[in-house]
Order: structure tokens, then C-alpha cells, then sequence
């Protein structure tokens, strides 16, 4: 019977199923692991082991968005505890999506065989897996284990909050197990479209609208469908279609993308130097929370998972809104507010740290934390000394982050809009320019606003319910900030690009054109540089020039002392009128002479008037 029960299910519904749960133990198991380590290397383990299984599941349940609520507080009235760490969600969702992709996968095939023969490989019937029941089966199998730790964690000081526990929860994990699939056939577009346009059809968008901008934001691909009957997990279908680069929809969500990216890394940038320059007070804090090696190791890891909620309060920061430490303390760079209490008599500053007033108030209920330290400490003026304007430098330096999003949309669409190596026929529009930039400006906007609604949450009640940044203020900053920024830029990066280039000529107008748009070009023309020294005429002297000497008779050497255009400056020297030649045949053979009789008569010889002998 039960052997009929399982042949009757889908392909594939028990193994998605056990990679559901699977993937759900692994997260739960390693929390369990890292917190049970804790426990044990703590001094004073007062919980007992229970207690540190029921803290285990509760962070994985926070890991995956879900509200916890503390009990065990000084006042007795429960606390909430909603600030989830970015980082520890990152480790859920990557389980989720590799047991939906290795699901809808299927089993493995062998690459000999195309065809599965009839009964399959070794008996075992190979089916191919189809998308839908992937997608059920992860999900479902997931879910299981998550509710029973939701109601083993129930036991604990951390309950969940079941509202977050029925919403958050399963709309991450269907979120993560759809991409999964989506990956594992292909990533097709087609059925995805199909979705989407009637999502927002549903909406009472209209039909024409939606379906022109979805066609250009996801084009038709020739892999696989939903369905993927033809192969199995989308294996050998035809790799899908990359989008259209030309489409204003594609190109302004990569520069949204882009522009998001800049943001958040420079929020990330403003609390590193913030955390350098009161180095001495993150010290502190950090080593006042507790004196024993592993609880500063644990705060460690919190401080590390926590550093994306830090980017992201950052970023806020730079936008304008800021974020709020608790009912009336803002912290942005324009912001001065009290302290949240009626007889509260400091300030809050641009930071929200105390001012010169007193440091009664909200703000000495706040926790020694590490990261808490980075706030600055003095208004956008500043405080007189060094110190002040180091601070209010940097404190006003933030604008830099925002004007860099905006610059950053604009360079990502103006390179397609107005390529570098095209002309004026290939650039778009100058209004389908500024529209492209503007739809990348708002997709940015949203995505900072979805960012922000993560990255905050209550700590606690009245004072500390709110905490974090304001989700539709950081999302409405960040539209403002990048379409003020972008727009200008990508219209005047547009008109440079698509100028009129006039040929390059001789004259000294083209020149210095040339050497204007190099600004280093002058630098080359310097080592060319020419000195014009006027030329001066030199009257021409005639030298008396001397005829060459021959052997060949008084005929040549009248014909060569008379040639004027023949110069050459190892000439002989004249011969005296008179004087004959000491080389000519009768000196040589008198010399000659003259030493046949000086040998025979024994006396040295003499050299002979005329010179020395050849």
C-alpha cells in the first residue's frame, strides 16, 4: 500500500521535501553548535543546556526576519527584539536556494546514456522533476522544521513573535526556494513575464502599459519553460537570452543596481572612518560589556554581523533622514532634538550624542555597543579646537556619498545611451535620457527604502521602540538625491559625447583646441619646443686654394694649380720656382750612389742634401 502511495506522487516531491528539511537543519544545527560553544566556554553556564538550545533556535528564528520578544527584563514587561542582522540572513536563504536548485535538478543522470532506457537507470525510474513540485516540496519541508523550532523556542527568555513567525518567515522562504528553481532551469524569462504582468494587471495597472514596460525590463529567452518537460532540470535546453542592452528598463536597473552598490559601500566607508576617529571609545566599549574571552569573542561576531545594518544606517545618514536611537533621537547631519524625555536638558547633536547640556535622558539607557561608538559627537558648526572640525569635516563629508550614487546612475546610462565611440545617430533622445535616469532613480530609491526596513527594528519598548532609519524617508532621499545628481549630469554627459568633432587642421586654433582637451598635452609639446633664431648673413671669403701636386709632368701640376673648384685639405705643398723636386728619378739615383760608395769605403753615411731617401 504504501508503495502505491509513493508511485502515485509527483517526480521529485520526497527528495525536495527532505532538501527542505535538510536545508533547515543545517541552519539551525550550526547556530546550535556556535551557541552551545559559548556556552560551555562561559564562566557562569547558569542556563544550563536547555537554555542554550532554546537561544539557538530563537536566533535562527530572528535570522530569518522574525520578531523576538525578551521576558526576562528588570521592569517585567516583555521587550521586543526586532534588529536583524543582515549578515546572519544571508546563511538561510543560501540554504533555501540550493536545495530548491539541487531539487528541481532532479537526480543525476548518467552522461552515456541520452535516453533513459525503460525502468530506468538500475531499476530506479527516473522522471523529469517539474517546477512547481520542486518549489512545493523545499518549501514545505522547510516550513516543518521551522514551526517545530518556533514552538520549541516558545519555552524560552527569546519567544517569537508567531505574527512574524507566520509572515516573514515562509514569504522568505518562498522567495528563496522560487529563485532556486528559477536558476535551475535556466533562468527563463517568458513565464516569469507571464507572472509579473498579471501581478500587476491585478492591480488594476493597465494591460498595455505593464506588458510594453515588462517586455523591455525581461525579452523573451529560448531556454526552457516553467514546465521543463523536455528535459530534465533544464539540463541541455538552449541557454537563455541575455537582455537587451539597448532597453531603458534593463539599463535602469543596472544603474540602480550600480547606484544602490555606491551607497551602501559608502555608508559602510563613513562608519570605518567614524569608528577610527573614536578608536578610544569603541575600545572602551567593547571591553566594558564583559571581561571574559568569550563573551568579547561573541560580542566580536555580533559587531561582524551586524556590519551590513551598519552600512545601511550609514548610508541613511548620508541621504539625510538618518536613523533614530530611540523615540525623538534623531541622528542626521541637520537634525537637533532633545533627548526624548520632558525634563531632559541635553541635546542631541548631528549625531544624536549628548551636547553640552546635561547626559540625563534617553541617551544613558542606551548600550555600551561597540558600533554605538562611531556616533559623532558635535553639531554640523562643530566645537572649537582641532578636534570639532575634524569632525564637522567629516560630518559634512557625507554629502560626498549621495552625489556619488547619482553620478554613478548617471555614468551607467549615459553609456548607453551615448556611447564614447558613437555619434549623434547612435545616442538616444535627450528626453529618453532624463526618463531612463529617472526610472533608475526611483528603482534606487526602493531599493534603499527595502534596505532600510531590514536593517532597523525595536529594541525595546517606549524609549527604544524605534530604532534604525525611517524606511520611506531613506527611500524618498534616495530618489530625490540620485535623480537631483544624475539627471544634470547624464544631460551634460550626453552633449559632450554627442558634440560635433571638427577635423583636426595645422592652424593654431586646432592646436591649442587639441592641447585643451588634453591637459597634459602641453607637457608633450614643451620637450618639442623650437627656438627660431634670426639668420644672419656672413660675407663669403675667398681662401687661396692650393693645386694638387702629380707625378705626371708640369702639365698637371699647372692644370691642378689652377682648378679653383676642387678643394681638398691634404694637398701638397707648392714646389719653389727653381728647386727641383727631391723625388724626381735623377736625385734618387745620386743618392744611391753616394751610399755604394760610403759602404765600400766603411764610414757611416751621410743622409744626402736633397732629403731622405724612398
Amino acid at each position: 500500500m504504501l508503495s502505491r502511495v509513493l508511485g502515485r506522487l509527483p517526480a521529485g516531491l520526497g527528495a525536495a521535501l527532505l532538501g527542505g528539511a535538510v536545508a533547515a537543519g543545517l541552519g539551525l544545527g550550526s547556530l546550535a553548535v556556535l551557541v552551545t560553544l559559548f556556552w560551555i566556554s562561559s564562566p557562569y553556564p547558569d542556563s544550563g543546556p536547555g537554555g542554550a538550545l532554546h537561544v539557538a533556535a530563537a536566533l535562527w528564528l530572528l535570522a530569518h526576519g522574525v520578531d523576538l520578544v525578551r521576558t526576562d527584563t528588570l521592569s517585567g514587561v516583555p521587550a521586543p527584539v526586532g534588529v536583524t542582522p543582515l549578515l546572519l540572513l544571508v546563511l538561510p536563504a543560501w540554504l533555501v536556494h540550493r536545495a530548491a536548485r539541487d531539487a528541481a535538478e532532479g537526480p543525476p543522470v548518467p552522461p552515456v546514456l541520452s535516453v533513459p532506457p525503460k525502468g530506468g537507470y538500475g531499476g530506479v525510474s527516473v522522471r523529469p522533476v517539474r517546477a512547481g513540485v520542486a518549489w512545493w516540496g523545499v518549501v514545505a519541508g522547510y516550513l516543518l522544521v521551522a514551526a517545530a523550532a518556533a514552538v520549541y523556542a516558545a519555552g524560552g527568555e527569546l519567544r517569537p513573535s508567531w505574527l512574524g513567525a507566520a509572515l516573514r518567515l515562509p514569504l522568505l522562504v518562498a522567495v528563496a526556494s522560487g529563485v532556486g528553481v528559477w536558476t535551475a532551469f535556466g533562468r527563463p524569462r517568458r513565464p516569469l513575464r507571464a507572472a509579473v504582468c498579471r501581478a500587476l494587471c491585478s492591480l488594476g495597472l493597465p494591460p498595455e502599459a505593464v506588458r510594453r514596460v515588462v517586455d523591455g525590463a525581461l525579452p523573451d529567452a529560448g531556454g526552457a519553460g516553467a514546465g521543463g518537460a523536455g528535459a530534465v532540470g533544464g539540463r541541455g535546453g538552449p541557454a537563455p537570452a541575455a537582455a537587451a542592452p539597448g532597453s531603458r528598463v534593463a539599463v535602469a536597473r543596472r544603474a540602480a543596481v550600480a547606484g544602490t552598490v555606491v551607497l551602501v559601500g559608502g555608508g559602510g566607508l563613513v562608519v570605518a572612518l567614524s569608528l577610527g576617529w573614536h578608536a578610544g571609545a569603541t575600545k572602551d566599549s567593547f571591553l566594558q560589556i564583559t571581561d571574559v574571552w568569550s563573551g568579547r569573542f561573541a560580542v566580536l561576531l555580533l559587531v561582524v554581523a551586524l556590519l551590513p545594518n551598519a552600512a545601511v544606517w550609514g548610508a541613511a545618514y548620508g541621504l539625510g533622514p538618518g536613523f533614530v536611537l530611540g523615540a525623538g533621537n534623531v541622528v542626521a547631519p541637520l537634525s537637533l532634538g532633545s533627548m526624548g524625555s520632558a525634563d531632559a536638558v541635553g541635546s542631541v547633536g548631528s549625531a544624536g550624542s549628548p551636547g553640552s547640556g546635561s547626559s540625563s535622558g534617553s541617551w544613558t539607557l542606551l548600550p555600551p555597543f561597540p558600533l554605538l561608538a562611531a556616533l559623532l559627537q558635535d553639531s554640523p558648526g562643530g566645537t572649537a579646537g582641532e578636534a570639532g572640525g575634524a569632525e564637522s569635516l567629516l560630518t559634512w563629508g557625507v554629502v560626498l556619498v549621495p552625489v556619488a550614487a547619482g553620478v554613478t546612475v548617471a555614468w551607467f546610462t549615459v553609456g548607453v545611451a551615448a556611447p564614447a565611440d558613437g555619434g549623434q545617430r547612435d545616442a538616444w533622445p535627450p528626453g529618453r535620457t532624463v526618463l531612463t535616469v529617472m526610472g533608475a532613480s526611483v528603482l534606487c530609491g526602493v531599493a534603499m527604502a527595502g534596505l532600510a526596513a531590514l536593517a532597523g527594528g525595536p529594541m525595546g519598548v517606549d524609549v527604544l521602540s524605534r530604532f534604525g532609519p525611517v524606511w520611506w524617508q531613506v527611500g524618498a532621499a534616495g530618489v530625490a538625491w540620485t535623480a537631483g545628481v544624475g539627471v544634470p549630469v547624464a544631460v551634460g554627459l550626453r552633449a559632450w559625447r554627442t558634440r560635433r568633432r571638427t577635423p583636426r587642421t595645422a592652424s593654431v586654433g586646432s592646436r591649442w583646441g587639441r592641447v585643451w582637451r588634453a591637459p597634459w598635452g602641453w607637457v608633450a609639446r614643451l620637450g618639442k619646443l623650437r627656438v627660431q633664431v634670426p639668420r644672419v648673413s656672413v660675407p663669403r671669403v675667398s681662401l687661396p686654394r692650393w693645386g694638387r701636386l702629380s707625378r705626371r709632368g708640369p702639365a698637371a701640376e699647372s692644370a691642378g694649380a689652377t682648378d679653383d673648384t676642387e678643394f681638398e685639405p691634404y694637398d701638397f705643398l707648392p714646389v719653389e720656382q727653381g728647386v727641383p723636386a727631391w723625388y724626381d728619378d735623377a736625385a734618387r739615383e745620386a743618392r744611391w750612389a753616394a751610399l755604394r760608395e760610403r759602404d765600400v769605403s766603411g764610414e757611416p753615411p751621410s743622409p744626402p742634401s736633397g732629403g731622405i731617401p724612398s
